[in-house]
């Protein structure tokens, strides 16, 4: 199943498993699911590091090429279609990584494995 990852998901792979629900455990563990990763959260992880609003391991241009390949991550890349996509979007989250994200498994019908409870008002699958 391919499957989008939310930021604090891959976030919480990289150090802290235990704050995934078993449900969302399942599915990032398994290795027949192919589990994508947006370059937005790329960017907001990137962002947020640079601001000293997260603590890494490593810093991000370390971490993603190791941490996405030891964790079968594949980075999903953001295309003009996802990115226009997100003015249609209802304004239940203001967050413009989440959007984007959001409007990402909608175009592409994927599901998304996040804890974000504002997710599911968007009619979209979460994990």
């Amino acid at each position: 199943m391919r499957t989008l990852i939310d930021t604090h998901i891959f976030i919480f792979m990289l150090g802290d498993p235990d704050r995934l629900s078993a449900r969302q455990r399942e599915v990032v563990s398994n290795p027949e699911n192919e589990l994508l990763l947006s370059l937005a959260s790329v960017w907001e992880i990137a962002i947020k590091y640079g601001l000293g609003k997260l603590q890494l391991p490593a810093p991000p241009e370390t971490i993603f090429p190791a941490q996405t390949e030891a964790l079968g991550v594949q980075l999903f890349p953001i295309s003009l279609g996802h990115v226009l996509n997100t003015h249609q979007l209802p304004q239940h989250h203001h967050d413009p990584f989440d959007r984007l994200i959001i409007a990402q498994a909608m175009v592409e019908q994927l599901p998304v494995v996040s804890s974000d409870g504002r997710f599911p008002h968007y009619g979209i699958h979460v994990i």
